[in-house]
């Protein structure tokens, strides 16, 4: 697997818990994957309403295994998979848990609370966060104007923070957070369509509403090493290494399409991060 990220970029990463990678991809690209997915039926009709706790609704679609739509395309090139294997803590197979599609509408589109994609990830029972992290593609413009993504700087070396239910969402214990926010920086990531954001599932962070006129997209692509067991989760796509694609595939496949009607989308009910286990009622996230 070539080198994708700079010996600097991998350093900052472990620093700060996250990495910015500019023009990751082309316009050219995201201007494939944004006109798919715009029209994409199967996406339309999967897509999850999760109510933050303000009651603004926030859409995404999430799937397991990634194929040979647009989205396979990416999530299995040359590029997303190498930066990856260079970051997480281990020299196993990358595999691929699962990719969404987040849809924040103009006006309407829902805030994210304080969380760690670990917080939701620690009920799937993966053991090791160090060998998980995910990829945030911009496929359209992210500012603090329409809810781009807020980081808090190094959050990651705190460990799992306890987490409550916040809406319908999974929020960190405020305090917490509070307490974080008095000791290191926040960071509002502010991205244009082709940047990538890869960053650590202990990373705190959120995003508020967005209440701007032109909507915000993204792609987030979630990788876990093979070494990485998780005792609570009924998928394998977690286990089952990436078939890498080239980089230049979505520029030279002939046809592009959008997801299958059989492909492994989550479904509200199936999520067990959703679901109670009784630690949630001592957590503080308002």
């Amino acid at each position: 697997m070539k080198q994708v990220l700079s010996d600097e970029q991998v350093k900052a990463y472990h620093r700060d818990g996250y990495v910015i990678v500019r023009n990751f991809f082309s316009a050219q690209e995201i201007g494939k994957l944004y006109e798919v997915a715009i029209d994409d039926e199967q996406m339309r009709k999967n897509a999850l309403d999760l109510n933050d706790k303000s009651g603004f609704k926030t859409k995404l679609s999430l799937w397991f295994t990634p194929g040979d739509d647009v989205y396979g395309l990416a999530t299995r090139s040359e590029r997303m998979i190498g930066g990856a294997a260079q970051l997480l803590d281990s020299d196993s197979p990358v595999c691929h848990f699962h990719s969404k599609l987040m849809q924040k509408e103009p006006k309407v589109g829902g805030a994210w609370e304080w969380h760690q994609d670990y917080g939701y990830w620690y009920k799937n029972q993966f053991m090791f966060p160090d060998q998980m992290l995910s990829v945030m593609l911009a496929l359209t413009i992210a500012n603090q104007e329409n809810g781009c993504l807020q980081v808090i700087k190094g959050s990651h070396k705190l460990g799992r923070v306890n987490h409550g239910f916040s809406g319908e969402q999974v929020g960190a214990d405020m305090i917490f957070v509070e307490n974080a926010l008095k000791t290191m920086d926040l960071v509002y990531v502010e991205l244009n369509a082709g940047d990538a954001l890869f960053f650590h599932a202990n990373l705190l962070h959120r995003s508020a509403p967005n209440l701007s006129d032109y909507a915000r997209w993204s792609l987030i692509s979630c990788y876990n090493a093979q070494s990485n067991p998780a005792y609570n989760e009924k998928t394998f796509s977690y286990l089952t290494p990436v078939e890498v694609v080239s980089d230049s595939a979505i520029l030279d496949a002939k046809d592009l399409v959008g997801l299958s009607e059989n492909t492994d989308l989550l479904k509200k009910e199936d999520d067990p991060a959703l679901k109670e286990t009784g630690w949630e009622e001592e957590v503080e996230t308002n």
